[in-house]
């Protein structure tokens, strides 16, 4: 597929695996709203590996050039949020993100299955977390 704004979105969920976020979800919005082609959901433990997974992916895009359009939540570190334009992404701390439930707000977006070895990466996270 040569869709820039996926292989945006395969490199945010790249620096997010690395930093171990775990229950990954590729939601493909862009047919429901216009203020994204892709929606990225993620989870971490503590706010500090919120924040963690934040910095990770603002780093791998900012070598490329690439840095948000916005940032919200940073300070708390409970749901930060990333505004790439064509890529939206979500970093929650586990709680946060039960509450607030975008996965069941987005049931309509399909999701997008992750090519190797993201979704192997994705899947071993969410066992070690079972």
């Amino acid at each position: 597929m040569n869709d820039p704004s996926w292989e945006k979105a395969l490199q945010c969920a790249q620096a997010a695996l690395d930093k171990k976020a775990y229950d990954l979800v590729a939601l493909k919005v862009s047919a429901l709203t216009p203020v994204a082609d892709y929606f990225l959901v993620c989870t971490g433990r503590s706010d500090t590996q919120v924040r963690s997974i934040f910095e990770a992916i603002g780093d791998a895009l900012a070598a490329q050039g690439l840095r948000p359009l916005a940032v919200e939540g940073f300070a708390n570190g409970q749901w930060i949020l990333m505004d790439f334009g064509d890529v939206v992404i979500h970093i929650f701390y586990e709680d946060v993100r039960e509450f607030y439930n975008l996965d069941g707000l987005w049931a309509n977006a399909p999701r997008c299955e992750l090519p190797e070895p993201y979704s192997s990466q994705a899947q071993d996270l969410k066992l070690a977390t079972a």
